[in-house]
């Protein structure tokens, strides 16, 4: 498992919160978050309750100012802890809602899903094996999505403002 701490002020100031496990509503813990503080494992933090809203993706490390350090304002309201994974991994893309259309499977990285899989738009996916990030922009760029194992009929069921994916990669990266 993980542990994550948020306090209120940077530099690791102020009131703060210990999470061990998903959260989907933080905000009777602390009204505002301006650093973050990830002992162990891996995180998914959200700007609005239910893990929704921005979401941004953290590894064990200090974040003393969130908003230079990962462009995160201090409405921080919900997160995930992802699980670690150990076996392969695998995702379908598909071209189209409730996958359908033209489907490519990927079981690695893949800094730019254009170039690589000639798919311009990712409509729905399906995950199979292991935790993945979604990026809206090539070479793990833009806006970040996190989806763990299952479907995802629709670009909106992962958060997703629209079916453009850029870039996508695994998360096996648990120090």
């Amino acid at each position: 498992m993980g542990k994550i701490i948020f306090y209120e002020d940077r530099n690791f100031q102020g009131r703060h919160h210990e999470c061990t496990s998903d959260c989907a509503d933080l905000h009777p813990h602390f009204n505002r978050c301006n650093s973050i503080r990830v002992e162990s494992g891996c995180f998914v933090v959200y700007e609005r309750p239910h893990y929704l809203g921005h979401q941004y993706f953290l590894r064990r490390g200090e974040y003393s100012d969130n908003q230079r350090a990962i462009g995160i304002n201090d409405c921080i309201r919900s997160c995930r802890v992802i699980p670690t994974h150990c076996g392969s991994f695998k995702i379908r893309l598909y071209e189209r809602p409730d996958m359908s259309g033209q489907m490519q499977e990927v079981s690695d990285d893949c800094p730019n899903v254009q170039d690589r899989l000639r798919m311009s738009d990712v409509n729905s996916c399906d995950v199979l094996d292991g935790h993945w990030l979604l990026y809206d922009q090539p070479n793990y760029r833009g806006g970040t999505y996190y989806l763990r194992p299952g479907e995802y009929r629709r670009y909106s069921d992962w958060g997703g403002a629209g079916p453009r994916v850029g870039s996508l990669r695994r998360i096996n990266d648990f120090n």
